[in-house]
């Protein structure tokens, strides 16, 4: 069980700093290209004609304005920083236990492929089909169409014999009433969190193989023995 921080920035810092060319970047350049140019003119303004002092002040606002924007740029950043790890601390807490997600893609490893389902009543049938990444049917299951809900777990087993490798697998449901019409199938993969990692502003829960997105998790249990 780990927690892993990637890249070390949360969605806002990576904004900040993946903007073009770097926003931090980008205002020190300013920043130096804005007070070398100031230097120079005056150094060179002729002693005749000198510069109109309201230009002089208009000229040194706005070097006070670029060094106030790199100024609150760092200080932004120092602040997502700080959020990331929070985030991070926080997200730790989920290590261990049993978590639901709003997707249907589970995965498989050293533990079965688990969803849970839920439809409301008046389904005559409910056929289950097990897809890979590829877009391929691997698995076929007809589930009890007289539950309104239930835990589907899939070993690897595959129609055509055999055992599906690891990986991430996504669970599609059919259901149908009487009359033949489709009735809709909520449908929440499963499993236990075993790690935590922020990657380009992102926040994954490892599970069972595979990364999920900690914005799809609806619900987190204590990890049952079966899990």
């Amino acid at each position: 069980m780990t927690v892993t921080n990637a890249t070390g920035v949360a969605a806002g810092q990576n904004a900040v700093q993946n903007a073009p060319g770097g926003l931090l970047a980008a205002s020190s350049a300013d920043f130096d290209m804005f007070l070398k140019l100031l230097t120079t003119q005056m150094q060179n303004q002729d002693p005749l004609d000198p510069m109109d002092t309201s230009e002089y002040t208009q000229q040194l606002v706005q070097y006070s304005q670029v060094e106030q924007s790199i100024q609150q740029t760092g200080v932004l950043r120092d602040i997502l920083s700080r959020l990331s790890a929070q985030d991070m601390a926080q997200a730790s807490g989920f290590i261990g236990r049993e978590a639901q997600f709003d997707t249907a893609v589970a995965g498989l490893g050293e533990a079965p492929a688990q969803w849970t389902w839920s439809l409301p009543p008046g389904a005559s049938s409910v056929e289950a089909s097990i897809v890979d990444a590829s877009g391929r049917t691997v698995s076929t299951r007809t589930l009890d169409a007289s539950a309104d809900s239930g835990r589907f777990v899939w070993d690897g087993s595959l129609t055509s014999g055999g055992t599906a490798p690891a990986g991430a697998y996504m669970l599609q449901l059919k259901a149908t009433d009487a009359s033949g019409a489709t009735v809709p199938v909520t449908i929440r993969s499963v499993g236990v969190v075993d790690s935590v990692t922020a990657e380009g502003g992102n926040l994954t829960l490892g599970v069972n193989g595979i990364s999920v997105a900690a914005g799809s998790l609806v619900h987190v249990a204590a990890a049952s023995p079966a899990a």
